[in-house]
């Protein structure tokens, strides 16, 4: 055998690709070779409930029996992945006399072909050999998607098209925006920031890159709505590729929406890429589910910036004090004697466990644990203050440890 393969790309659309084997290797090599096209025919015995899966959804025919020669019959490619190397060999030996490239899982080197390690970046399809050594290919394509998901190695063909993203940077973790989020950022000409935004991710920016403080302090300074929508339009208008790094995710409280139409009105391009949000992220970090197989069927999140008897309230509090779930309160650290209070007073248990989440997901994340009734007492005890995450119901009396 060659000391080197020769590294090629197959088109496989409505070709015929045949796997002998129906266990994990068979499981992880199906969804990729569907994703390019392929007619997949499955040869085994049994297989494992997910490839079962995509059979019942008719993507994979399944042949529920054992090889036998001339299964390879108009085959285009093969893989030998059963448990028994008596049968993969049969395989090869098979695939070798019809000129038919054959990977053979159990000794990569015994068939025609080998697997490489692949990976995949925004129309990229990388793929990595080491002749013998899949852990070092592995590592390799992983640390290579790596650096171009963070910008690390620039891809790109082109200067990013004048426009606006709007990005949810998640709860605050750098490490918990999405790829594409952190991709876009890294080819920002402009950055309009929040507060609540990842900071660290700021840090990271060339020199060039314009940030524009657009932080919103409760009850402080703040920059308004108009001017953060003209600072947008003026920068992509300019010919800049703008992000507006948010917060958790744009549209979860987070004023995107009303971004997004300045930005359409002014005849700006726009994308949205969702993040995830603090109201799900921080209890999560904190060891708080928002849900549990028995004690909460509904999960309900507030916003906690006008008081429950504030006539531009929206927010149906008689109807949130008679539910059983979960409720996830957002920017409720100042009102929360206030809303505890209504809540209580419409039915809710003054005994229903509270959560308090103070900087979720950051180095300084604490939680408090409570009541309904003590919980404006003990947060104004221990000292907690904005950005806080309160979950209030069965759920936030749960611990990891029981």
């Amino acid at each position: 055998m060659a000391d080197q393969h020769y590294l090629v790309g197959l088109d496989l659309r409505d070709r015929l690709v045949v796997v002998v084997g129906g266990g994990s290797v068979v499981q992880r090599r199906v969804p990729r070779l569907l994703a390019a096209g392929a007619k997949v025919r499955v040869i085994s015995p049994s297989v494992t409930a997910m490839v079962e899966g995509l059979v019942g959804s008719g993507e994979v025919d399944w042949q529920r029996r054992r090889y036998a020669d001339g299964d390879l019959a108009d085959a285009w490619y093969v893989l030998a992945c059963t448990d028994d190397p008596d049968a993969n060999a049969a395989v090869v030996a098979e695939a070798r006399r019809r000129r038919v490239f054959c990977v053979r899982a159990d000794a990569g080197e015994l068939g025609s072909a080998v697997t490489p390690a692949v990976g995949e970046h925004e129309g990229l399809t990388l793929g990595v050999l080491s002749g013998g050594e899949p852990r070092r290919s592995a590592a390799v394509r992983t640390a290579l998607v790596e650096a171009l998901h963070a910008g690390q190695i620039d891809d790109s063909a082109a200067p990013a098209t004048p426009g606006v993203a709007l990005v949810g940077g998640g709860p605050g973790d750098p490490g918990l925006i999405t790829v594409r989020g952190r991709r876009l950022l890294s080819r920002a000409d402009v950055v309009v920031a929040d507060r609540l935004a990842p900071q660290r991710l700021l840090e990271e920016l060339p020199s060039h890159v314009q940030v524009i403080d657009a932080s919103k302090i409760p009850y402080g300074r703040a920059m308004q709505q108009e001017a953060i929508n003209a600072a947008l339009i003026d920068a992509a208008k300019a010919g800049k590729f703008v992000v507006r790094l948010k917060g958790g995710d744009p549209f979860v409280f987070g004023r995107g929406f009303e971004e997004l139409l300045a930005c359409v009105e002014a005849g700006v391009p726009v994308t949205v890429v969702p993040g995830v949000t603090s109201a799900f992220a921080a209890p999560a970090a904190a060891g708080v589910p928002v849900s549990h197989r028995g004690v909460a069927h509904e999960i309900v999140v507030v916003s906690g910036h006008a008081a429950p008897d504030d006539p531009s309230s929206l927010i149906d509090w008689p109807a949130l004090g008679r539910l059983r779930g979960t409720l996830v309160l957002l920017m409720g650290v100042q009102r929360i004697a206030a809303f505890a209070d209504v809540l209580i007073e419409h039915s809710r248990p003054p005994d229903t466990p509270v959560a308090v989440i103070q900087d979720g997901t950051l180095r300084g994340q604490r939680t408090l644990r409570s009541t309904l009734a003590k919980v404006a007492d003990d947060m104004a005890g221990e000292g907690i203050r904005p950005p806080a995450i309160i979950v209030i119901g069965p759920v936030a009396g749960l611990t990891p440890g029981g």
